[in-house]
């Protein structure tokens, strides 16, 4: 299973998450990309931090939204999306040569991530900019998402993604971030969340009914209140179950 977490989310003398710790932890660094978070000089050390630690590179692309954290959805024209896009992916992936090595797939971010849950016009800018700048990147996603659908049908590679320390309703979708049940803080319960769903393919949902899901990879959120404690008990979990923690995207991609 792969371990993923939102890296390079600090700007200037502001700083977010503590990105060295949980490189120690994660298989891939979801880096952001300068519009929703990150300045450059903090996301080429995030990029040579990651290459030093052997953690697989992918650009957490965002509506352009610095003031709102990329958590604000923005109705853009298609036109625009996807130039935006595709200059997000370059960016950083200039920054990760520069350290080393390359972006090696895609994630959409915040608000641009739920949209493209539901959003066709959206998750089809993404699934066009991503396969105009190399179809041959992955791209991570939620389950049953109209943007995997389209990914998929336009020859990606999809990967499906869980969340550690989010609530989940009933039809597979996240609980949004200001409703109650939304965000989880236990980090033992947690990790027997995710040791179910990799072992079972099952979560409880918000409302108690036990809800399937398939994911390829977990996401760790490296801004949330102790983000890193919560990984680390993640890590250990799934470890400690017999699961080995590896990257989806590496050499040979």
């Amino acid at each position: 299973m792969d371990l993923n977490s939102d890296l390079g989310e600090g700007f200037g003398a502001w700083r977010l998450g503590d990105d060295a710790a949980m490189l120690e932890i994660v298989s891939s660094a979801n880096i952001a990309c300068g519009f929703h978070a990150g300045d450059p000089r903090t996301l080429l050390a995030t990029c040579e931090r990651a290459v030093a630690r052997g953690v697989v590179i992918g650009a957490q692309v965002a509506y352009r939204d610095l003031p709102g954290f990329g958590r604000r959805f923005i109705d853009y024209e298609t036109e625009d999306l996807v130039a935006d896009l595709i200059y997000q992916i370059g960016a950083l992936d200039g920054l990760a040569r520069a350290a080393g090595d390359r972006v090696l797939y895609v994630k959409p971010h915040g608000a641009l991530y739920n949209a493209v849950v539901h959003h066709e016009q959206q998750a089809a800018a993404v699934v066009d900019a991503v396969r105009r700048y190399d179809p041959d990147l992955p791209v991570l996603g939620l389950p049953g998402s109209a943007f995997l659908r389209l990914a998929e049908d336009a020859g990606l590679r999809t990967v499906r993604e869980a969340f550690a320390d989010r609530g989940y309703r009933a039809d597979g979708s996240l609980v949004p971030r200001r409703s109650p049940g939304a965000l989880l803080h236990d980090p033992a319960e947690v990790a027997e969340r995710m040791v179910r769903l990799v072992t079972d393919r099952t979560l409880v949902a918000v409302d108690g009914s036990v809800i399937k899901i398939d994911a390829d990879s977990i996401c760790v959120h490296g801004d949330s209140p102790g983000a890193v404690g919560m990984a680390r008990a993640v890590h250990d979990g799934l470890t400690a179950a017999g699961v080995r923690i590896s990257a989806f995207a590496g050499a040979g991609q």
